[in-house]
């Protein structure tokens, strides 16, 4: 995120709640200060309409972090909505992020054709329950090749295979 603030011209950054100040945090409020980016912090519930049909519904974190690994368990997780089409992004959260989702919403409001898997398919997230609620038609996941954390884990591939999921 760091090199797309410094390569890009940014309009505006939108981020949730932040639970703990980390020297990537304070580098990112540097950026933006310096180059004057507005910073819109958003919570759950919160909409936003980008267009006619094109809307972003955040749905994650709560007003009260998850202390547990709290830079991961409290990314923002959000629903991009264009018409029928819903895509669902999940950062970094892990297993107790995704129970607390799955606590707070019904499977129709985190059903997603496109699920951007948490946690760039680490084996800490991605449990079948969630998947199963998302039924997602095709997965991403953000991950470098031959990485030293060996992600995506083999148990989340075959978890998404078991449900007809395509891994892109």
């Amino acid at each position: 995120m760091l090199s797309v603030l410094n390569e890009l011209e940014i309009g505006k950054v939108i981020i949730g709640k932040q639970g703990k100040e980390s020297e990537q945090y304070a580098l990112f409020r540097k950026i933006v200060d310096e180059k004057e980016i507005p910073v819109i912090v958003v919570k759950q519930g919160n909409i936003i309409n980008i267009e006619k049909h094109l809307k972003i519904k955040i749905l994650f974190p709560e007003d009260e972090l998850i202390t547990e690994n709290v830079l991961n368990n409290n990314s923002l997780v959000f629903k991009l909505e264009y018409k029928k089409f819903k895509m669902l992004f999940t950062g970094d959260i892990e297993a107790v992020a995704e129970k607390q989702l799955l606590k707070k919403y019904s499977n129709s409001e985190i059903k997603a054709d496109i699920l951007k898997v948490a946690h760039h398919g680490s084996k800490t997230s991605s449990i079948i329950e969630f998947l199963e609620a998302v039924n997602p038609s095709f997965a991403v996941i953000g991950v470098g090749e031959n990485n030293k954390f060996g992600h995506p884990n083999e148990e989340v591939l075959n978890r998404l295979e078991k449900l007809r999921c395509r891994s892109l």
